[in-house]
């Protein structure tokens, strides 16, 4: 008799959350070391230690099966939250840095409302899309790369920051129209319901 494999969605513990959690964590080492012991390369070593702790959660949870409702929430909010803190620490060395924080907060506020929505119509928890992930990538190598090379030029500096915002833009869009999408799919199913309890 073939043994059923283990169901993660409503789990809790999982090696990927207890990844993601760690990732939470690091986001005060972050700020201490940037910002109190001026250690950029520190720093970096950190944020690269979360990215790999991000890539390495994804992984396990999607080779082993440990996909969990919890998982697609905690996951991109340690993604974000070590984003916020990160740009914020640049800021005060990089003040066009102002410019990619913005447009993630307004990204990531649009984004979670359309998708607590999503969530709300059609009762499932939607991962991240390819873009997304496009966008978590081009953030941490603009974030490395300003950490590393602490007298980068501005012109390239600007381009490499104007880049990333590019993503992010597009990224935006992406999830906006796939959110809204959801949205209506739910309300036309909610409707198609009621008026079938209705005939009967």
């Amino acid at each position: 008799m073939k043994k059923e494999k283990p169901d993660y969605r409503k789990r809790i513990v999982t090696i990927p959350n207890l990844l993601s959690l760690f990732r939470l964590c690091l986001i005060p080492v972050l700020i201490w070391l940037y910002c109190v012991k001026k250690e950029p390369v520190w720093t970096a070593i950190v944020l690269t230690l979360s990215g790999i702790t991000d890539i390495a959660d994804g992984i396990i949870a999607r080779k082993f099966g440990m996909v969990s409702d919890l998982g697609k929430i905690l996951d991109p909010v340690a993604d974000k939250l070590t984003q916020f803190a990160t740009l914020f620490c640049l800021i005060t060395r990089f003040p066009h840095m102002l410019f990619p924080l913005v447009l993630l907060v307004v990204k990531e506020t649009v984004a979670g409302i359309t998708g607590l929505l999503a969530i709300k119509r059609t009762g499932e928890v939607f991962g991240a899309d390819w873009h997304g992930k496009a966008t978590t990538v081009s953030l941490y190598a603009l974030m490395v790369i300003h950490l590393l090379w602490y007298w980068i030029p501005n012109s390239v500096s600007h381009l490499l920051t104007g880049a990333c915002i590019g993503i992010m833009l597009m990224s935006f869009v992406l999830y906006a129209v796939r959110n809204i999408r959801i949205i209506k799919r739910g309300l036309l199913e909610k409707k198609t319901d009621e008026n079938c309890a209705a005939c009967h």
